[in-house]
Parts: structure tokens; sequence; C-alpha cells
């Protein structure tokens, strides 16, 4: 509080006024002395404690604050920031959208995830929640409200996301679905099977990536693909995306016929749409379903080949690290969380480890005496 007065008006009422961090001037008539210093030390508190907010603040609407926040967000890549417009318009304007930041509360938050809990899954609620407590967090620091609601809301319990065995895709499953796909998609399938590449990945692959000398793939990149605009290329997931995988013979020999039957240039996308066209995700997913249909695999994603890729390399005795490293994953903890259900029993392991080591005739217990 830059400065602060209380003075009597003519009409006996007390005005105290002071001014803000910003020099902006705040005032009000109270009846009584004694109110108006309570008042000015109240806001010389918030003041000093950084918790103070304009009277005026708070006024414009969630989605109009939201909207300005949006535009600020330019470290977001595309497909977040897509995500991130989809789910406001989608899930929280039509419900809180035309509400003042200043008169949400709790109970506000708490019904609007109850509401959207009837109908999206608990991990799409939660997500959902998360860029509204993002928001309102801003707006706490742009002292555009003293507090956020989003505290206290309970959360729909969110499913495990470890993969289960019995939905992993086996390889006469998977042999279906390249029958099943378009010639183009073909080696497309083989080779997120074989390499458990992620689907941004694999459609961003260029030919100048794949080292068929060193049979080694490189993953430094992505394709963006965006609802309703044309896809391009952006970094990959994460840092530890970028990879090195190696790329077993069957992979080689499909990857390789297929540059030859497609006519891909050396520094070409591998897979395009059926027109030559960069792929977009309508394009690809209308392919996709189609063929999972007749494979018998409806509901399965894209990501369920990444899945299988996994499984063959546990089923083969590949350590946590190994299987991290190839799938990108930025910890071994992320690798286990989501895989741990895969790898062997440990308990026979264990059981066979101490019997092969301590294991010797059964009479050596017997004493002299028996």
């Amino acid at each position: 509080m830059t400065s602060s007065s209380i003075a009597k008006r003519p009409n006996g009422k007390w005005r105290a006024r002071f001014r803000d961090e910003d020099g902006k001037e705040h005032a009000r008539h109270f009846d009584r002395k004694l109110d108006g210093q309570r008042w000015l030390d109240e806001n010389k508190a918030l003041i000093l404690t950084g918790q103070f907010v304009s009277p005026n603040a708070g006024r414009m609407t969630f989605k109009e604050y939201a909207e300005a926040w949006r535009v600020l967000q330019v470290h977001h890549r595309p497909a977040t920031a897509d995500a991130v417009r989809v789910s406001l318009e989608k899930r929280v304007y039509p419900r809180i959208g035309d509400k003042r930041l200043r008169s949400i509360r709790s109970d506000d938050i708490a019904a609007l995830v109850a509401e959207l809990s009837e109908t999206y899954k608990p991990s799409t609620v939660t997500l959902t929640y998360s860029y509204v407590a993002t928001i309102f967090k801003a707006a706490v620091e742009a002292r555009e409200v003293a507090r956020t609601p989003c505290v206290g809301v309970k959360m729909p319990e969110v499913a495990e996301d470890a993969v289960d065995p019995k939905t992993v895709l086996t390889v006469e499953q998977v042999f279906a679905l390249v029958d099943a796909m378009p010639e183009h998609f073909k080696a497309l399938v083989i080779l997120a099977a074989g390499t458990g590449m992620r689907q941004g990945e694999a459609f961003g692959l260029t030919r100048d990536r794949v080292n068929f000398l060193k049979r080694e793939v490189v993953v430094d990149r992505q394709l963006v693909l965006r609802n309703g605009q044309p896809s391009e290329f952006g970094p990959t997931k994460t840092r530890s995306s970028n990879r090195v995988i190696p790329l077993p013979q069957v992979v080689a020999e499909t990857l390789s016929e297929h540059i030859k039957v497609q006519d891909v240039g050396p520094e070409d996308l591998l897979f395009r749409g059926a027109r030559g066209a960069m792929l977009r995700r309508s394009t690809f997913s209308t392919a996709w379903s189609a063929a999972t249909k007749v494979a018998g695999v409806e509901g399965y994603t894209f990501h369920a080949l990444r899945h299988h890729y996994a499984s063959l390399l546990i089923h083969h005795g590949e350590s946590v690290k190994v299987v991290q490293a190839r799938l990108g994953h930025k910890s071994a903890e992320e690798t286990l969380n989501t895989y741990a259900r895969l790898w062997p029993n440990t308990e026979d392991r264990t059981r066979d480890a101490v019997d092969s080591m301590l294991k010797r005739p059964a009479d050596y217990l017997r004493t002299e005496s028996s």
C-alpha cells in the first residue's frame, strides 16, 4: 500500500482510501471511523502478503479469461493446444463458461466433475479438470481472483494404466490386420509392431531415417496430426523419445519392398495418403477402423501395436532398461508401471534360483544318531 487516508465527509460518513501496488486508488465509505480503519488494515495486510485482489477483478467470464490464457501458451505443442481447445469448448464452456471468475466456487467445479463423469471416462474427466485448475492457478497469480476454487474436489478413480496380458495383440492378430489394411498401409503395421514406434513417429518417418546398412531406424521427429488442419513435422513427445531403434530383418525387408512398390524418394515420407498427400488423422482412422473390423480386433487402437512390440521384447528376456530405451520412455518406472504384468512371474524364478544353488541330497539333514 503506497498511501492511505481516512477522513470524515460533510455527510458524516468516513471515507477510507488507499492506493495499491499499481498506483490504483480504492475507496469506501463507512459509518464509523473504526470500520474504515479496519478495512484499510486488512487490505494493507493483503498487499504485504501478496494476496490483494482488486474489487474490480474477476469480472470477466471464465471463457473470456481462459481464451486470453490460451493465447499466451506459446510453449504448447500444436497437438496439446488442440487438445486444450477442444476440451474447453466441448466440456467446460457449456457448463461454466458464462460464469464470472470471481463467482465460481468449489461447488461449481465439483458439479462440473460430477456431470462430466456421467458421460466421459475418468481419465478424460481428470485431464479436463487439470486444464481448469491450471487456468484458475494463472488467475490467482494474475490477481484476478483471491483463491482457486479447484480445492477439495473429489476426482473419479482412474483405472490402472498397466497393460493386461490378455489384451495384447497376438502375432496372428497382427497379421490379420496387415491382410485387412490397404496395400499402402500394410508395411506401416509391420513397422509399428516390429519397432514400437508411436503413431506420429511412424507417420513422420522418411526414407533417410531408415539405415538399411546399419539396420536401424532414427526417431528424431514426428508428424503432428491436427484435427481439421494439415499435418506437419514436429518434435517427438519427449527428449527421451529421440532414439535409435534396431531394425529387425523382417521389418527391413517389408520396408524395402514398400519403398520399391510405392516409389518412395530418398527424403520422402514412407507413408502417405492414397493420393500422395501427407497423412491426416481422419484418413488413416477410416482405414484402421475398417481393418480392425475385418481382422476381428475392433476397438484396438494403433497404440496396441506398440504394446505388441513391448510384449515381444519382454517375452524374449529383455531387461526393463532395454525396453525403456526401445520405446523412448522417460524412465524405467514408466516402463514398469505400463508393462509390469507382462514380465514373467518372479516368484517361480526366485524359487528356481535358490533351488539351483542350495539343492543337495535329501539325506544331508540326517544326523548320525538317526
